[in-house]
């Protein structure tokens, strides 16, 4: 494994996740992220991901606490990648903020470094130039909770170098992932192709007001068997990202009723801090949600 020192630059939800996993499996990671009470906030989100691998994964307490160790933290972005193997990126779905942040990036970043993105829905040859080094660039996406749901899809762009392909493959493997070539660019890849309709779907009945968000739910969980429904998963991704997915599509496309569902996110979520599960309130109240209660699909 030529990779040894691994920065994630952004310590969101996922970032967080990504950073505590691959410290998991051994690796030195550096986490960035733009001012200091972001990281005190993500410190405080890997602690009680402590947890989180002590009861799935039957980790022991010096598993954990050894993960934590191998981990530092930094908002000089220079001195959080100067000894970077790999840069994985989850900042926010933002085609200008990723833009602004790939051109810094570039510029101090090691010759040696290869830049991954773990946009959800965008694509990586939005961004091969603003990165300085289209050959050493691609997407390497991961799904939420993610030393359960292991999945890594590894997305090239036409210029994307092969043999860093196959580096960042051996590399997702290396960190407990089932990797997951892709060998064309697809936007929302493979996971999201099939999720973002669904939770699409969602969020208009929603704003249609044709039904509230229980019985949506409830009406997946029954009618497949799932074990959440659609608003439960959005609570696990984050308000905020899907808002920032649906507005953008919304300004892209002029589509009123990406519109409609933008507008209301933000009036009645965002903007009343329901963030999702990780603020404790979404579309549902944690740490007991109803759909998590024994009558939930009794009519």
């Amino acid at each position: 494994m030529r990779f040894k020192n691994i920065t994630v630059a952004g310590s969101g939800v996922l970032g967080s996740q990504i950073a505590y996993q691959t410290a998991f499996k051994g690796f030195e990671v550096s986490v960035y992220d733009i001012n200091d009470d972001a990281l005190n906030t993500a410190k405080e989100r890997i602690l009680k991901l402590k947890e989180n691998y002590k009861a799935d994964l039957n980790a022991t307490d010096e598993d954990v606490d050894s993960a934590f160790e191998r981990m530092s933290f930094n908002s000089d972005l220079s001195k959080a990648v100067e000894k970077a193997d790999l840069v994985i990126e989850a900042i926010p779905e933002v085609v200008n903020i990723k833009t602004d942040f790939y051109e810094k990036l570039g510029k101090v970043a090691p010759e040696k470094t290869i830049f991954a993105t773990n946009s959800s829905t965008l694509l990586p040859s939005q961004f091969a130039k603003a990165t300085g080094r289209p050959k050493k660039f691609l997407a390497l996406h991961f799904a939420n909770e993610i030393w359960k749901n292991n999945t890594a899809e590894v997305m090239k762009h036409p210029g994307t170098d092969e043999s860093v392909f196959t580096d960042v493959i051996e590399f997702a493997k290396a960190i407990g992932m089932v990797a997951l070539p892709l060998h064309k660019e697809q936007p929302g890849y493979i996971l999201n192709s099939l999720l973002v309709p669904f939770l699409d779907a969602a969020q208009t009945l929603l704003a249609r007001e044709i039904a509230d968000v229980e019985t949506i739910d409830k009406t997946w969980m029954i009618g497949t068997g799932a074990p959440l429904g659609p608003f439960a998963i959005l609570d696990v991704v984050g308000i905020t990202t899907a808002y920032n997915i649906v507005a953008a599509k919304a300004q892209a496309t002029g589509n009123p009723e990406a519109q409609k569902v933008a507008d209301l996110m933000k009036r009645e979520y965002i903007d009343q801090g329901k963030l999702g599960r990780a603020t404790g309130e979404g579309f549902y109240k944690y740490p007991n949600p109803s759909f998590a209660q024994p009558d939930f699909l009794k009519g």
